[in-house]
């Protein structure tokens, strides 16, 4: 880095700029290859182009130097990549000095030359002049390192420029999340964003980030959902509406948990938790098309180790305790007692905590049992009350809520419901998270009275859905969490 800073500090004594306002750049790399790319081997045109880019090769030998410069990617770039060539007798005994001096891997170079064909049949630029454009004080990694994923993730800025799969990955994210927005568009739902501050944290059970409104005194949260403004949107009449956002939640991170990730939510008056899944399944698989064209994703890809996922064939439905019920051998249900419930916990070495209820005994125990299991997609659904406190209650199972998660790849992939729109019953599922929280459960809804005066003017019946967009990165491209996020959050280090 010394080297290169002095570098800098040579051409600024020698009246040149390391970090001109521009060059003269009249085609990207990209055209040139488009135009000229069908010269022969060896084939020379008198056609004069300015290109620039990043060096991310460079060979210098007495009277002749190559350099393999790249572009950015976007929308319509792609990366591409283009030999450039100087030579004593183009360019000059001054300039090819200067080249050999002055440039480093990393550096953003402007060539003035003519279009050929190398020797080699390399599409390449032979320079008549050239400048710097912007001089790389810090060395990026080589290309032909295999980088650790602690260092991609802590360098995105450089993993992109030396990984295809580091550029693709945000292709890919680019086109689900547009495919997403294309998909509700064409089945009537509107977009809208709601305050990522809020004075209540509600809409999930976790533990929220909290912070300070200085202009207020007032403490405040990042949101933890997207759910109880958009439900405020509904009653404002908005039938179909969503939201895709960031949220954050101050829990644990692993492969599969971040702290901040982007949520879908989506509301459909009139409809239910048969319906919205529909929804769902529409945006998984509309995702998948447009992102990696297949709806069949490999074990590779997956991450799961197991069979490919089908997302064209069936996604059935199986009720919570029906799955529990196969894995444990025997009938469980939403009246099964709870010393039956810690014996099956004690079996299958799954600790207690003695605040859970028996609910919460039953659905830890379908986490560790069956959701691994659940590779193909499945809508999980009959859950206990206590683990969707917005659901409605089921319209024919006494102790259940109409909910379902998706799991695929055995991972929870999203959530649904047929919403809970009684204020009543509403009032009293958060007062229970209330007393919840006051006696020290941190990921307990509190009491928000401005959502509840906001239901008590009606809304209609709705299912509404939750879909982590950052997990169904993970599925269509088999990596882990912190790679389908830009620039996650990281604890820090070096």
């Amino acid at each position: 880095m010394q080297v290169r800073r002095e570098k800098r500090a040579k051409l600024l004594a020698d009246g040149r700029q390391p970090y001109p306002v521009e060059v003269p750049r009249t085609h990207t790399l990209a055209e040139v290859r488009d135009k000229w790319g069908s010269l022969e081997t060896g084939q020379e045109t008198d056609d004069v182009v300015g290109v620039a880019g990043r060096v991310v090769f460079v060979r210098n030998t007495g009277k002749l130097c190559f350099a393999t410069v790249q572009e950015g990617f976007g929308l319509t770039a792609d990366g591409a990549r283009l030999q450039l060539m100087l030579s004593l007798a183009e360019v000059g005994e001054e300039s090819l000095a200067a080249w050999k001096s002055d440039v480093d891997l990393g550096d953003h170079v402007f060539v003035e030359g003519r279009v050929i064909s190398s020797r080699r049949g390399e599409l390449s630029v032979m320079a008549t002049s050239w400048q710097m454009a912007a001089k790389a004080l810090r060395p990026l990694p080589t290309l032909h390192n295999e980088l650790s994923e602690e260092t991609r993730v802590r360098q995105r800025h450089a993993d992109m420029v030396v990984r295809d799969e580091a550029r693709e990955m945000v292709r890919i994210r680019a086109a689900v999340t547009r495919s997403v927005r294309e998909t509700l568009h064409g089945e009537g739902f509107l977009e809208i964003e709601t305050p990522v501050l809020q004075l209540v944290h509600g809409g999930a059970t976790a533990r929220p980030f909290r912070t300070h409104l200085n202009a207020f005194d007032q403490d405040m949260t990042l949101r933890i959902a997207l759910e109880l403004f958009l439900k405020r949107a509904m009653v404002g009449g908005i039938d179909r509406v969503y939201e895709m956002g960031r949220i954050f939640r101050n829990e644990g991170l692993d492969s599969s948990h971040s702290a901040e990730f982007t949520m879908l939510e989506a509301y459909q008056a009139w409809g239910d938790q048969r319906t919205i899944a529909a929804v769902t399944r529409q945006v998984i698989v509309d995702a998948a098309d447009t992102a990696i064209g297949t709806r069949q994703i490999e074990p590779a890809q997956a991450g799961d180790g197991r069979e490919t996922i089908d997302l064209d064939g069936e996604w059935p439905w199986i009720g919570m305790y029906e799955a529990l019920s196969h894995e444990l051998g025997e009938e469980v249900g939403v009246d099964t007692p709870r010393d039956r419930l810690t014996a099956y916990a004690e079996q299958h070495e799954l600790e207690v905590d003695p605040a859970w209820v028996d609910q919460k005994i039953a659905i830890e125990l379908f986490e560790l049992l069956a959701e691994p299991k659940l590779v193909q997609p499945t809508f999980v659904c009959d859950y206990p009350e206590i683990a969707q406190p917005l659901a409605r209650p089921h319209r024919s199972k006494p102790g259940l809520v109409e909910a379902w998660d998706l799991f695929i790849g055995g991972v929870e992939r999203g959530t649904g419901f047929s919403e809970l729109i009684d204020p009543v019953i509403q009032r009293e599922r958060l007062v229970a998270q209330s007393k919840a929280a006051a006696a020290g459960d941190e990921e307990a809804m509190q009491l928000d009275e401005d959502f509840l005066a906001a239901l008590e003017f009606g809304v209609p019946p709705m299912g509404g859905l939750g879909l982590g967009i950052d997990r169904l990165l993970m599925l269509l491209t088999g990596a882990g969490i912190r790679e389908t996020i830009l620039f996650p959050l990281l604890k820090p280090g070096s």
